[in-house]
C-alpha cells in the first residue's frame, strides 16, 4: 500500500482535523506516502437531475480519479452536530454516482480530532456507515481519535507524543493489512 490519498473533512485551512492530516502525512511508514486529494469544496449539493442535465462536475471528476488510483484513503474529518460534516458526505454522494464507484473495495481508515472528549468519535461512527454503503473496506484497529486537541497542537504541529504514536501504529497496521504482511487479511 504505497500511494494513499487523503480527504479532509474540514473546509478550514487551520482547522484541527487539517493539522493531524498534514501530522500523518509526515508520520506515514516507510514505503507509504500520503497526499491530500482534490478539494470537494465547491462541489454543488448533489441532485440527480442536475447530474443528469449536466454530468458530473470537475471536481468530483477529480476526487474520483484521484481515489481510483490511490491504492488506500484516509479521510480525517471533525464531527459536525453528532455526525459527518455535510460537505463531506455530499462529496460521497456524488462519488457514489459513477458507474465504477471509486470507494468499491478501497481500503480506508479514519482520523478525527475535536475540542471535546470525545474527540469526533461519533463522527466515525456515522462515516463507517455511510462508506459502507459504497462498499470501501473499512480499517478498524487502532483508531485514532485525538481528543482535547486544543491541548495537543501548537502552532499548527501535532506536539502530543501519545498522539503521534497512535498515528504511526494505525497507519503501520493500515498498511499491512491489505498487502498480505499481516496474520489477519481484512
Amino acid at each position: 500500500m504505497a500511494n494513499v490519498v487523503a480527504i479532509c473533512g474540514s473546509l478550514r485551512k487551520g482547522s484541527f482535523n487539517r493539522m493531524l492530516m498534514n501530522a500523518s502525512i509526515g508520520l506515514a511508514p516507510e514505503g507509504m506516502t500520503i497526499k491530500e486529494g482534490p478539494s470537494f469544496a465547491k462541489l454543488p449539493i448533489y441532485n440527480a437531475d442536475d447530474q443528469q442535465a449536466t454530468g458530473f462536475p470537475k471536481d468530483s471528476d477529480a476526487l474520483h480519479e484521484a481515489i481510483r488510483a490511490a491504492d488506500a484513503v484516509l479521510v480525517v474529518s471533525p464531527e459536525y452536530n453528532w455526525s459527518v460534516p455535510g460537505g463531506l458526505k455530499n462529496a460521497i454522494d456524488w462519488l457514489s454516482r459513477y458507474k465504477e464507484v471509486a470507494f468499491k473495495d478501497k481500503p480506508v481508515a479514519i482520523q478525527s480530532a475535536a475540542g471535546g472528549l470525545l474527540g469526533g468519535a461519533r463522527m466515525q461512527y456515522a462515516l463507517r456507515m455511510v462508506l459502507q454503503g459504497v462498499d470501501a473496506n473499512l480499517f478498524g484497529k487502532p483508531e485514532v481519535i485525538v481528543n482535547m486537541a486544543a491541548n495537543k497542537f501548537a502552532d499548527g504541529v501535532l506536539k502530543d507524543q501519545g498522539a503521534q504514536d497512535l498515528i504511526k501504529q494505525q497507519l503501520a497496521a493500515f498498511a499491512t493489512t491489505w498487502t498480505g504482511d499481516s496474520e489477519t487479511e481484512a
